[in-house]
């Protein structure tokens, strides 16, 4: 198993950013960017509260057997965005991304009833997600 998420979550409240791996390290979290390597420490910063909501918001979600990363997307229409990702040791459970450039909106994305990847829930701003 990684780093748990309450781990990582532990972790930022202590002021410090740590990976799935549970190192502190200059990529702060990130998986994969485009943006310059200076605004990932910031971008990390304004994640993790959106994490500790979204968990808040799913408490089905078990922080001791999943774990997060972010990745910063760059779609080939649109500008830059950035998603969080919660994950266990097998899959990307869910994809969370308060500010799509492809739709204008917040979603999530995770496994309907059927087990298909797909929107789940697409919102005007993140806040009105819950």
């Amino acid at each position: 198993m990684k780093t748990t998420l309450a781990e990582q979550l532990n972790a930022f409240a202590s002021g410090r950013i740590i990976d799935s791996e549970g190192s502190e390290n200059d990529c702060f979290n990130f998986y994969d960017w485009f943006c310059k390597d200076s605004s990932l420490e910031r971008k990390a910063n304004k994640l993790f509260p959106k994490v500790k909501k979204f968990i808040a918001a799913n408490p089905a979600i078990d922080i001791l057997e999943t774990y997060v990363f972010f990745k910063n997307n760059c779609p080939m229409n649109g500008s830059l965005y950035d998603d969080f990702r919660i994950c266990n040791d097998n899959e990307v459970l869910f994809t969370v991304i308060p500010k799509c450039s492809h739709s204008g909106k917040a979603e999530i994305w995770g496994r309907n009833a059927v087990g298909h990847f797909e929107c789940l829930k697409r919102a005007e701003t993140f806040s009105k997600l819950f």
